[in-house]
């Protein structure tokens, strides 16, 4: 609440970190909270395939799999 960026900027922001860091239940919790802050699953889904060449695949291979326990594939 602190600056400019929105509730769900900040949390699809804090999904990629927690992708970055391996982080299965950070990603859990920042995906919550960015649906629950309008965030769509197309926007969900984005921001990991924009961190394949920052990551690498195997790392966002990983955070799909989460994803989709969450969000379901093709919703």
């Amino acid at each position: 609440e602190a600056g400019p960026l929105d509730a769900k900027t900040a949390n699809l922001v804090q999904l990629a970190a927690c992708v970055a860091m391996r982080s299965e239940g950070g990603v859990h919790s920042h995906i919550r909270r960015a649906l629950e802050a309008g965030a769509t699953n197309e926007e969900v889904y984005q921001v990991l395939a924009i961190l394949i060449n920052t990551v690498g695949f195997p790392t966002v291979a990983a955070a799909f799999s989460w994803v989709n326990s969450l969000i379901g594939e093709g919703e």
